[in-house]
C-alpha cells in the first residue's frame, strides 16, 4: 500500500510539474542536456474560434494557424513575458486591438499574414520595442499614415505586399537609407527587407522615393521584389517603376538672403528664404538649440515657390545662434542655415544680496559695517573690462526709522574709490534731456531731444512702441548729436511710448514720453470732397440725361403719330363706288329721301344721300329701269 501512495504522489507531482497545454493546441518542450529549453504551441484547430488563454507562460514560439478567430482582443497575450515568436495567420482576422500585444516586452517576429486587416493598430508597436520582423502581407490595408512612421524606425523586416496600397508616407521613405542621411554600409546584419509587390501603385510624386529607390544600386534596402509595376495613371499602367518618369515633380530648392549675420542689440531682424519645387513645398523655420521660432509668414505667389520671412524684434544675446529654413514636398526635403551673431557682447558680475557687503581685506584697509536686514536693489550692471578692477555698491531703500551709517576706511586703495566716484560723479552729469515729439502724422513722428554732457557721436537707441504692448518693441540706432529721429511705420490714431537709452547712463535716467498719432482726417476730408463733386456732377448731368431722353421719345412718337396719320389720310383719299341696295320708305319719309346700308368690315354704317345736296342726285327712268345713285 505505501509503495502505491508513493508512486500515486509522484505522479501527481509530476504532472504539477508540466504546464498545462489548451486542449485544441499542441505544445512542444526543446530541452537541452542542461536541463534548459524552449516550449512552442501550436493551435490549428479549425473549429478555434478564440485566441486560447491557457497557453503555458513559458512559451516562445505561438503558432495560430488556419482558425475562425476573427479578433485578437485586448491584453490577449500579456502574460506570456517569455514570448518571442508570434505567428497568427491565415484566419479571418478583420479586427486587432491598440492593446492586443501589451507586455510583449522580448517579442522579436510578428506575423499576421493571411487575414483581411484592413486598419492596423501601428500605435501598439510601442508596446514591443525589440520588434524587427513585421510581416502584413495578403491583408487588405489601403493606406499606411504618417502616424505610423515612428514605430516603424527599428523594424528591419517589413512585409506589405498584396494589399490595397496605392501611395506610402514621404517621411516612412526618410526613415531608410539613403533619404535618412546615415551613411551606406555592405554589412549584411544592417540590411533592411522590404516586401512592396502586387500593390496597386498610383505613380506620381507621392511616391517618387519609393520610384527612385527602386532605381538605386548597392544601397542597403533589399526589395523582395525589385520589378514594381504602376498601376495608374493611365499613361503609366503596367510600367515598371524603373522605367517611370514622373511629370512635374521636383524636390525642393532653398536659398536664403545671407548665411551669415551680424546685427547690434536691440535692432530687428528679419531672415528671408525661398524655395522652388514641385509640389508647392512647405516652409518651416527652426533653430539649432530646437527653442520654438516664432513671427513667421510665408506666401507662395506662383505654383512652384515659395518664400518666407522670420522677424526678430529687439533682439538679445539669446538670439544670436543657427536658424534654419526647411523646406519640403513629397518629391524630397532641403534646408539652409542662417547664422546670426549679436554686435557689442557685455559681460557682466551679479553680486549676491547679503545684509553685511565688504570687499578687500583688513590689510587693504577696507572694511563695511554692517546693515540692517533690508530690502536691496542693486544698481545698474557694469562693463568688465580687461585689465581693469570694478566694484559694484549695494544701495538700500531707506525704511522708516534709523538707519545705521557705513564707514568706509580707504587705505591703499583710496584713490582708486577716489577716481572710481568721480567717475560716477562725471557720469551722473551726463544725461539727454528736453524729450519731445513734433510733427506727429498719422503714420510718422519725429522726435526731438538735447543732449547734455554726451559726445555728437555717442549711440543712441530710440526705443518705441504702442502704449502697453512691450511685446512688439522697435528701436531705431542714431547718435546723441543728431537731435531728432523720425519714427515712420506707425498706425494713426494710436498712443505710443518712446524711450531713449544711452550708452553708460543710468537706465533709471532714460527719459521716456508718450504721444498720440493723427487720426486720418485729411483722408476723411477728401473722401467727403470727393463725395461732394460727385453729388453736383450728378445734379448736373441727370437733368441734361432726362431731357436728352424726353427728346429722343417726343420724336419717337411723332414719327408714329406722323405713320399713322398718313394711313388714315390713305383711307380716305380714296373713294369707293358700291352698289346701294333700294330700302323701302317709310310713312314719315320725305319723298325725296332715300336710305340705303351696306356693309364694311368693321360695323354696318348708314349712308345717307340728302335731296338738297349737290353732289348726290337721283334720276327716274322709269318704274322698271334701275336706279342709279352717285355720291
Amino acid at each position: 500500500m505505501c509503495q502505491l501512495l508513493y508512486v500515486h504522489v509522484f505522479l501527481c507531482c509530476l504532472s504539477m510539474a508540466r504546464p498545462f497545454c489548451p486542449s485544441q493546441c499542441t505544445c512542444v518542450f526543446h530541452g537541452r542536456t542542461d536541463g534548459t529549453g524552449t516550449r512552442s504551441v501550436l493551435c490549428n484547430d479549425p473549429d478555434m474560434s478564440d485566441i486560447p488563454v491557457n497557453v503555458p507562460v513559458d512559451t516562445v514560439k505561438l503558432r495560430i494557424e488556419k482558425t475562425t478567430i476573427r479578433r485578437i482582443p485586448t491584453e490577449a497575450f500579456y502574460y506570456l513575458v517569455e514570448l518571442r515568436y508570434l505567428w497568427i495567420t491565415y484566419n479571418s482576422i478583420t479586427s486587432v486591438d491598440t492593446g492586443s500585444f501589451y507586455n510583449l516586452k522580448l517579442l522579436h517576429e510578428l506575423r499576421l499574414d493571411g487575414n483581411m486587416i484592413s486598419m492596423f493598430p501601428w500605435e501598439s508597436l510601442k508596446e514591443m520595442p525589440n520588434l524587427r520582423t513585421l510581416d502584413l502581407h495578403n491583408n487588405r490595408l489601403t493606406h499606411v499614415p504618417t502616424e505610423a512612421v515612428p514605430y516603424l524606425l527599428k523594424i528591419t523586416y517589413l512585409d506589405l505586399s498584396s494589399n490595397k496600397l496605392t501611395n506610402l508616407p514621404s517621411d516612412l521613405m526618410d526613415i531608410w537609407p539613403p533619404f535618412n542621411g546615415a551613411p551606406i554600409s555592405n554589412n549584411a546584419s544592417q540590411k533592411i527587407v522590404l516586401g512592396l509587390q502586387d500593390n496597386p501603385w498610383i505613380c506620381d510624386c507621392k511616391i517618387s522615393k519609393l520610384i527612385d529607390m527602386s532605381k538605386m544600386a548597392d544601397i542597403p534596402v533589399v526589395l523582395m521584389d525589385p520589378f514594381l509595376t504602376c498601376s495608374g495613371p493611365e499613361n503609366l499602367a503596367g510600367v515598371l517603376f524603373q522605367r517611370a518618369d514622373l511629370d512635374n515633380c521636383v524636390k525642393p530648392s532653398v536659398m536664403t538672403s545671407a548665411t551669415k549675420l551680424t546685427s547690434p542689440l536691440g535692432s530687428n531682424v528679419l531672415l528671408r528664404c525661398d524655395a522652388t519645387g514641385f509640389p508647392t513645398p512647405t516652409l518651416y523655420w527652426a533653430k539649432s538649440n530646437g527653442s520654438p521660432v516664432n513671427n513667421t509668414v510665408q506666401e507662395s505667389p506662383s505654383e512652384g515657390t515659395r518664400w518666407s520671412i522670420m522677424s526678430l524684434h529687439g533682439i538679445l544675446y539669446k538670439d544670436a545662434g543657427n536658424y534654419s529654413c526647411k523646406a519640403k514636398n513629397v518629391a524630397g526635403n532641403a534646408e539652409a542655415t542662417i547664422s546670426l551673431s549679436i554686435a557689442g557682447t557685455i559681460s557682466t558680475t551679479i553680486l549676491p544680496m547679503r545684509s553685511s557687503i565688504g570687499t578687500g581685506s583688513p590689510s587693504q584697509g577696507t572694511t563695511f559695517t554692517s546693515l540692517p536686514d533690508i530690502p536691496y536693489s542693486t544698481s545698474p550692471m557694469s562693463t568688465v573690462l580687461p585689465g581693469t578692477s570694478t566694484m559694484q555698491y549695494a544701495t538700500a531703500k531707506k525704511p522708516k526709522g534709523s538707519l545705521k551709517q557705513t564707514k568706509i576706511q580707504q587705505g591703499g586703495n583710496g584713490k582708486k574709490l577716489a577716481a572710481d566716484e568721480k567717475s560716477k560723479k562725471s557720469d551722473a552729469s551726463k544725461s539727454v534731456k528736453d524729450l519731445k515729439v513734433a510733427e506727429e502724422t498719422s503714420d510718422s513722428a519725429v522726435v526731438l531731444w538735447t543732449a547734455d554732457g554726451l559726445p555728437n557721436d555717442a549711440p543712441l537707441t530710440v526705443v518705441y512702441s504702442p502704449y502697453g504692448d512691450d511685446d512688439i518693441k522697435r528701436t531705431e540706432e542714431t547718435n546723441a548729436g543728431s537731435g531728432k529721429v523720425l519714427l515712420e511705420g506707425l498706425s494713426p490714431g494710436m498712443r505710443y511710448s518712446v524711450c531713449l537709452v544711452a550708452k553708460g547712463i543710468d537706465a533709471r535716467k532714460d527719459p521716456c514720453i508718450d504721444f498720440y498719432t493723427v487720426d486720418n482726417i485729411e483722408d476723411n476730408g477728401q473722401n467727403q470732397l470727393f463725395i461732394i463733386i460727385s453729388g453736383i456732377a450728378c445734379a448736373l448731368v441727370l437733368p441734361l440725361i432726362a431731357l436728352l431722353l424726353y427728346k429722343i421719345l417726343n420724336l419717337y412718337c411723332k414719327g408714329r403719330n406722323t405713320a399713322l396719320d398718313a394711313e388714315e389720310l390713305e383711307k380716305d383719299s380714296y373713294v369707293k363706288f358700291e352698289t346701294i341696295s333700294m330700302k323701302q320708305r317709310t310713312l314719315n319719309s320725305h319723298p325725296t329721301e332715300l336710305w340705303a346700308r351696306r356693309a364694311t368690315n368693321e360695323s354696318e354704317r348708314m349712308l345717307l344721300c340728302s335731296r338738297s345736296s349737290i353732289d348726290s342726285q337721283m334720276t327716274y327712268k322709269s318704274d322698271s329701269s334701275r336706279s342709279e345713285y352717285l355720291c
